[in-house]
C-alpha cells in the first residue's frame, strides 16, 4: 500500500524557514519534518512513497537524490574509471520514493489527482507534509478496512490557543484550565482512500478539504478515526520552535521507531 504526502504548499506562515525552502524541508532535530513523517509510516512498514511536489520541489528532489552520499560514509574513486561505494548502511533501508511535480497552484485534490498513474492497488494512504504524531496506522487501517466506506481521516481534539477561565458573576475567576481540550474533533490528515476517490476530484483546482470529503461526508462514505494521543501540525515558526523543543528534550511522542 502506497502513502502519498502532499508536500506542494508555499508555507507561508512559516516564512522564516520556508522563504528558501519548502516546508517539508524545515528541519526537526537536524531532520526534515518529511523524514519524520515517512519514518512513522515506514515503523508500520508502509515504505513506498509517493511525494507531490509543487513549491521548490526541485530541492525534495535534491535531497533525496543525494540522500545515499549525505547519510552515508562512502568513498569515490576519482578518474576515468571513477565509480563510487557506499560504507555502512543507514536506517531508511527499502525505501521507496516516487517523487512527481504536480505543480505550483495545484490545489490538494489536484495534486493527488495527478499522481493517480503511480498507485496500484485499490487502497493508499495519504497525509500532509508537514504534521507529526503518534497514530497506529496499523489500528488506522484495519478501522478503515472493517467499515469498508472510501475514505477515513485521522481526528483529534484540538486544543484552545488560550487559556480558558471560569469565572463568578462578580468577577471573582473560580477555575483556571491552561489550553484545555475543545469539544468536537478536528482532522490531522492521516488519511486512508479507496481508489473510487478519484471519481470525487475534478481538476486541478480542487481542494480535497472542500468538495471531495464534503461529498464523501454527505453520501455516508466518509468516517473518522479517532486519535486520542500526540499530533502537532507545524504551521508557525512557533509551531517550528515547539517540535524542535520536543526533539531536543529526548521527550518528542511521534518518534514510535525508536
Amino acid at each position: 500500500m502506497k502513502v502519498v504526502i502532499l508536500c506542494g504548499g508555499q508555507g507561508t506562515r512559516l516564512r522564516e524557514e520556508t522563504e528558501y525552502r519548502p516546508k517539508p524541508l524545515v528541519e526537526v532535530g537536524g531532520k526534515p519534518i518529511l523524514w519524520h513523517i515517512m519514518k512513522t509510516y515506514a515503523h508500520y512498514d508502509y515504505r513506498d512513497f509517493v511525494l507531490c511536489l509543487g513549491y521548490r520541489g526541485q530541492m525534495i528532489k535534491d535531497y533525496f537524490l543525494n540522500y545515499e552520499a549525505m547519510n552515508n560514509d562512502f568513498t569515490i574513486h576519482l578518474g576515468r574509471q571513477s565509480r563510487l561505494s557506499f560504507n555502512g548502511a543507514h536506517l531508511e533501508q527499502g525505501f521507496e520514493v516516487t517523487v512527481a511535480d504536480t505543480g505550483l497552484e495545484t490545489m490538494t485534490g489536484g495534486r493527488i489527482k495527478r499522481i493517480e498513474k503511480y498507485l496500484d492497488g485499490d487502497t493508499f494512504l495519504a497525509t500532509y507534509g508537514d504534521g507529526v504524531g503518534d497514530v497506529d496506522i496499523a489500528e488506522l487501517v484495519a478501522f478503515h478496512k472493517a467499515h469498508g466506506k472510501i475514505a477515513t481521516i485521522t481526528t483529534v481534539r484540538p486544543r484552545s490557543r488560550f487559556g480558558m477561565l471560569d469565572t463568578a458573576n462578580d468577577g471573582r475567576v473560580l477555575a483556571f484550565n491552561e489550553k484545555p481540550e475543545m469539544a468536537g474533533w478536528a482532522s490531522a490528515g492521516f488519511f486512508v482512500f479507496e481508489r473510487k476517490l478519484f471519481e470525487y476530484i475534478d481538476d486541478d483546482s480542487c481542494s480535497l478539504e472542500s468538495k471531495p470529503l464534503e461529498r464523501l461526508a454527505a453520501e455516508g462514505q466518509l468516517m473518522a478515526y479517532r486519535h486520542k494521543g500526540f499530533f502537532f501540525a507545524m504551521d508557525t515558526y512557533r509551531e517550528y520552535l515547539y517540535l524542535n523543543e520536543l526533539w531536543g528534550s529526548g521527550k518528542a511522542p511521534w518518534m514510535v521507531w525508536k
